[in-house]
């Protein structure tokens, strides 16, 4: 009897040799928009590229293997699988989500609840009183983000999915930081995975999409006929561009993680860094739990600089390996702002809430070297002491 094939290799293999016309090793892109019916009254498989396309449907059941999930819905961008998301649930559900999540999805449901078409309320996921608040309301869904955007909290999706199972909750996780290289929350109980595709999964910044994973196939078949009725899948050559990056997605979260787990170790211990935020250090809250659920601690790391934003902006501006950019899980390395970037949509009063102050800083660590990375970030931590040192003499006079 044949072994189930690796992750890395089911990831390597995905519809290679699928070409039954002339054998080509890699699959073709089918960008046709529309195909013939047999005959009059008989369709084929594929009659119109919204509702099904080869390409597409490639990528989808990839993904589905990767995550260990009974089928698959690849949407135009991460938000369309979050928009994709909310048609489970009717007016009067409640929908619990993480109050330190993507400024995106604080918006879409902030905003979507407002006009009725659910209710939403967000709370700190790691916290077991506010669960027990949420739950006694009976939510419809639960969102996790895990580690969470951008403070990298962890949440145990294993412990949360035996409490939404009690309350007849659906339990959806993003998994886009870690991806299924790194986490299958399907595995610890999820009934619903998300992805942002343009992340790690695409892992070169030149596709934007999302994807939807189901554990089983009744939901996989409602979310497939929404994607349908809503027009939220994605382009055959998104999908072409994305099933190529997923081949050497373990390969590349290996050295994400390499580095980012170095960048770490050295903000914790560096004077100008009031704390990080890597569930990779002993002494992040998560630590334990992420040892349990994870297979690594991935390529994202945050930490407040001591200086307000004198240091922030002198901290990017200094950096020249690093390109002051939102998204994330590309091959180069990015800084972001949350308050000023990702978070921007999200009130003030929120992001406090949240934990998120004005001195974050959030990494995506990519694929340069690793001595270069570190040198980079040592010497804009300087020129960040020097501007605060300089600022404050200057205040003095």
């Amino acid at each position: 009897m044949t072994s189930p094939a690796d992750p890395a290799t089911l990831a390597v293999r995905a519809a290679l040799e699928s070409d039954s016309q002339h054998g080509a090793v890699v699959p073709p892109l089918h960008l046709s928009s529309n195909y013939t019916f047999e005959r009059f009254g008989v369709k084929r498989r594929y009659d119109y590229s919204r509702s099904g396309n080869p390409t597409r449907d490639s990528l989808a059941d990839a993904l589905s293997a990767l995550e260990g999930g009974a089928g698959a819905v690849v949407t135009a961008s991460g938000m369309a699988s979050l928009t994709l998301l909310t048609h489970l649930l009717q007016p009067g559900d409640l929908l619990v989500a993480p109050h330190d999540c993507y400024g995106g999805t604080y918006r879409l449901f902030e905003h979507l609840a407002a006009k009725g078409h659910f209710e939403v309320c967000f709370i700190d996921q790691t916290d077991p009183a506010a669960l027990d608040v949420a739950f006694a309301r009976d939510p419809a869904l639960i969102l996790v983000e895990t580690p969470s955007n951008p403070l990298l909290r962890i949440v145990d999706i294993a412990a949360l999915s035996r409490l939404a199972k009690k309350h007849g909750t659906l339990l959806a996780v993003d998994n886009t930081f870690l991806s299924p290289v790194l986490q299958q929350p399907i595995g610890l109980g999820a009934d619903i995975v998300l992805h942002s595709t343009t992340k790690y999964l695409n892992g070169h910044s030149d596709v934007v999409g999302g994807a939807v994973i189901a554990a089983s196939n009744e939901l996989a078949e409602t979310l497939a006929w929404w994607a349908n009725c809503l027009g939220l899948t994605g382009a055959p050559f998104d999908s072409y561009l994305t099933l190529r990056g997923i081949r050497t997605l373990h390969v590349r979260m290996r050295q994400h993680e390499e580095s980012a787990n170095r960048i770490a170790q050295v903000l914790h211990q560096h004077a100008s860094v009031s704390r990080v935020y890597y569930p990779g250090l002993a002494d992040h809250p998560g630590h334990e739990i992420a040892k349990i659920q994870q297979r690594g601690f991935g390529g994202m790391v945050s930490f407040d600089i001591k200086g307000g934003e004198a240091a922030v902006r002198a901290f990017v501006e200094a950096l020249r390996h690093f390109s002051l950019a939102e998204s994330l899980g590309g091959v180069e390395s990015l800084v972001c702002h949350p308050p000023s970037m990702t978070h921007a949509p999200v009130s003030r009063k929120a992001l406090a809430e949240a934990g998120i102050g004005e001195s974050l800083i959030r990494l995506s660590v990519g694929l340069e070297d690793t001595d270069d990375l570190l040198n980079d970030i040592l010497l804009a931590l300087d020129a960040a002491s020097h501007a605060v040192t300089l600022r404050s003499v200057s205040g003095s006079c």
